[in-house]
Formats: C-alpha cells, structure tokens, sequence
C-alpha cells in the first residue's frame, strides 16, 4: 500500500494505492471540482477548503485547507498545477500553511485508474517533497490521513449512488 521512494538525504516521495469502489471519474472529480465536499466524506481529517482564487478545476487555481495531522489543526494552501481529466489526474503545489514550515518543496498527485470491466479502480496518492532538514520526518503521517481521507471519500460516493 504505501511505499517509500527516497531521493536523496532530503528529498523524498511516498506514495499509496487506496483500491475503491465508486466509479473512478466521481471519485477525482471530488478533488477536481468539488474539494469543499471533502470535509463533508472525511469530517474527522478535513474540516475545510475554501478556492482563493481562480475556478476549480483549472491550473492556477489557489485552495486553502484545513486539516487535523496528528490531532493537531493544519492549514495548507495549494495551487493546481496540473488538471488532465482523461487520466483522473491532478497535481498541486504547496504555495503555504503548516508544511512549508519544514518542506522547501511539496507536490501532490492524485491520480484515480478505472478498474478494466467493471466500476472501481485504484486512486493513487503521491507525495514529492523536499524537507529543510534531516531533522524533520518524512511524511508517512500525511500519508496515512491521505489513505483514509481516500476511503471515507469512496464510501460517501457509493452511499450517494
């Protein structure tokens, strides 16, 4: 499920395979077009996200979340990178909030695969980043809220079918 890829004694990538059941365009379109519906799938992790400028979907676009990491309020705000609807695809980049105090660089990829002849696929979540430091840990904790953040989505989805 989660694997880490090291790059060098500060850069880094992690990523997880979370395999659901909800059709794989409704489950990216969640982060694509309707991020604000996240909090509503994943209360406990996510308790907000606001676009700041920009319209959702589109690169360039500035979203602000608010989210618990080990029991602790986060805020983030990211700027799409890159959209490609054909793939289920979107790539962003933390802009600022919490995770540039201890990351000179931070890149998210969520890209959701349909499953071949039948509904489901795999939404991977792919984390590249660049610590300040050797003191500060990889993200395997962000990882993990990710992972279920991706499960309580996918299960909201399939109650809303």
């Amino acid at each position: 499920m989660a694997q880490a890829m090291l790059k060098s004694s500060l850069q880094g990538e992690l990523e997880a395979d979370v395999e659901i059941k909800a059709p794989a365009t409704k489950f990216s379109h969640m982060f694509a077009v309707r991020p604000q519906d996240v909090s509503k799938a994943s209360p406990e992790n996510v308790q907000g996200c606001s676009v700041q400028g920009g319209e959702m979907g589109r690169v360039g676009t500035l979203i602000t979340w608010n989210y618990v990491l080990d029991g602790k309020p986060n805020v983030v705000k990211e700027r799409i990178e890159e959209v490609d609807a054909k793939k289920n695809m979107i790539k962003m980049k933390v802009i600022e909030g919490d995770l540039t105090k201890e990351f000179k660089s931070f890149l998210i990829t969520l890209q959701v695969t349909p499953k071949q002849g039948g509904p489901g696929g795999v939404a991977k979540l792919n984390m590249t980043y660049e610590r300040i430091d050797e003191n500060v840990a990889h993200p395997e904790a962000l990882l993990q809220t990710g992972v279920k953040m991706f499960e309580d989505i996918d299960e909201m989805l399939l109650f809303k079918e």
